[in-house]
C-alpha cells in the first residue's frame, strides 16, 4: 500500500476514478494516482442513466462538494474540502417533487428525507458528490455520496463506499477543485 507521502504527491493533477469491473458489479477499486483501494457501488451497478431509487451508482465526472461528519473527537477528517458537522436532524431531501430535491435538509421534512446521522457509522465521514444538483431534474436521483463502507463493502444506494482510513487518505490529498470520474 502506498504511504501517505505518495498519495499527497498525487497533488492536482492526479484522477479520482472509480472502476466498476462492469455495468452491473455492485464492487469496484477507486484509484488516485499509485493508491488503490476497494469500493462497493449501487446494488444495481453503475448506470449512465440514474433515476430516482434505482439503486445505481451513477457514471460520469462529478464534483467533491462538501465533507460532513458526526462532532466526535477525532472525526473532523483532515482535507481542503469545505467541512460541516451533522446535526441530528441532518436529512436529505428525495423527494423529487418537493422543491428541495437533492439538498439538505432538517428533519422532521414534510417529503421524503434520508437520515444523514445514523446510528450504524455508515455517514460518520459522508462527502456530497456534485451529482444532479446543477442543474437539479427530477427523478434523475439524489443523496449521491462517498461514504463509510459496511464490512465486506456489500452493495449501496447508489454511493460509493470506501474503508475509512481509505476515505480520510483521500481527503488528506484531494486538491480543492477534486472530482470523481465514475466509470465501466
Amino acid at each position: 500500500m502506498p504511504s501517505r507521502r505518495s498519495i499527497q504527491r498525487c497533488g492536482a493533477s492526479a484522477k479520482l476514478v472509480v472502476r466498476a469491473l462492469n455495468a452491473a458489479a455492485q464492487r469496484g477499486h477507486l484509484v488516485f494516482g499509485a493508491f488503490r483501494v476497494p469500493c462497493a457501488l449501487g446494488r444495481s451497478g453503475v448506470k449512465a442513466l440514474k433515476k430516482e431509487g434505482d439503486g445505481a451508482t451513477p457514471r460520469g465526472r462529478f464534483p467533491l462538494r462538501t465533507v460532513y461528519y458526526k462532532p466526535r473527537p477525532g472525526m473532523m477528517p483532515g482535507t481542503i474540502l469545505q467541512r460541516r458537522a451533522l446535526h441530528r436532524d441532518a436529512g436529505w431531501c428525495d423527494s423529487p417533487s418537493d422543491r428541495n430535491y437533492n439538498r439538505p435538509v432538517s428533519l422532521p421534512y414534510r417529503q421524503s428525507a434520508e437520515r444523514l446521522w445514523r446510528d450504524d457509522g455508515l455517514y460518520d465521514v459522508v462527502v456530497v458528490l456534485g451529482y444532479n444538483d446543477v442543474p437539479r431534474i427530477k427523478n434523475r436521483g439524489s443523496a449521491i455520496f462517498m461514504h463509510l463502507a459496511r464490512s465486506g463493502f456489500p452493495a449501496t444506494e447508489g454511493c460509493v463506499a470506501l474503508r475509512a482510513a481509505d476515505l480520510r487518505r483521500v481527503l488528506r490529498a484531494v486538491p480543492r477543485r477534486a472530482e470523481v470520474i465514475i466509470e465501466i
